[in-house]
C-alpha cells in the first residue's frame, strides 16, 4: 500500500484525524527554524499515545549527533528524517548505532539527483527546494525528475514530495510511481493547523480510492 505522510503536525487532534482518515505515517518537525516546530516536551505524552503501526517521524536538519540521538530516543518516534546536508558520514554513524532514518533530497533540476552520494539508507524523500528551505513550500519540482529517479534506483524507496495537494497527487503517483508521498502545506488551514476535509481528501486521492 502506498505509503501517506502527513508532516508538520503539531496538534494531536490533527495528528489522530490523520490516522482515522488512513495515513501510515506522520512527520513531526523537530527544527526550530521551522513555522510547524514542535517541541519535545510538549509533543513526548500525546506522539507516545499513538498507534504503534504507524510510522511517526521526527524531521531535522543538520542536527548535532546529540540532538538526533535524542529524538530518536524520544517515546513512540520510529525513524528520523534528515533534511539538510548531513555528510553520509553522520548517516553511517546513526545507521551503525541501529538508528532509522530517511534522507530528504532538495530538487532543483535534473542533477540535483545525479550521482548522489550513498545516504546508506533505502529510504530517500524527493522535495522542492531551494536556498535557505527545507521543506513545506509549497511548490512542485518536474515530476518527470522524480520518475526517472525512481526508475533508476528500483532498490530506492522514494517519497515524493513538494507541493502536492488533494488536487494534483494522483497524477503525480500516476507519473511517477513513488514508494509514498509526503505532504504538509498542502492540506493546511495554516503552517501547522490542519484542515481535516483536505487530509481525508489528500490520502483517497493519493491511493485512488
Amino acid at each position: 500500500m502506498l505509503r501517506v505522510k502527513i508532516c508538520g503536525l503539531t496538534l494531536a487532534a490533527d495528528a489522530a484525524a490523520a490516522v482515522a482518515f488512513g495515513a501510515n505515517a506522520l512527520g513531526f518537525n523537530f527544527f526550530p527554524g521551522s513555522k510547524r516546530y514542535l517541541s519535545t516536551g510538549v509533543a513526548r505524552e500525546w506522539i507516545a499515545a499513538l498507534p504503534g503501526d504507524i510510522e511517526k517521524v521526527g524531521i531535522l536538519v543538520n542536527p548535532s549527533w546529540e540532538e538526533a540521538n535524542a529524538i530518536a530516543a524520544l517515546p513512540g518516534i520510529t525513524a528520523l528524517q534528515l533534511h539538510g546536508s548531513e555528510t553520509p558520514e553522520f548517516c553511517g554513524r546513526l545507521m551503525d548505532t541501529g538508528v532509522r532514518f530517511e534522507k530528504a533530497v532538495p530538487v532543483t533540476g535534473p542533477d540535483s539527483v545525479a550521482n548522489l552520494p550513498d545516504f546508506l539508507t533505502r529510504t530517500v524523500l524527493l522535495d522542492s527546494g531551494g536556498l535557505g528551505e527545507f521543506g513545506g513550500t509549497g511548490r512542485t519540482f518536474p515530476w518527470e525528475i522524480a520518475r526517472d529517479f525512481v526508475q533508476a534506483n528500483p532498490d530506492l524507496r522514494v517519497i515524493l514530495a513538494g507541493g502536492l495537494t488533494p488536487e494534483n497527487v494522483a497524477e503525480a503517483v500516476a507519473l511517477v510511481g513513488p514508494f509514498g508521498v509526503d505532504v504538509t502545506s498542502g492540506v493546511e488551514s495554516s503552517p501547522g493547523r490542519k484542515d481535516h476535509g483536505r487530509m481525508r481528501a489528500f490520502v483517497a486521492a493519493a491511493r485512488g480510492s
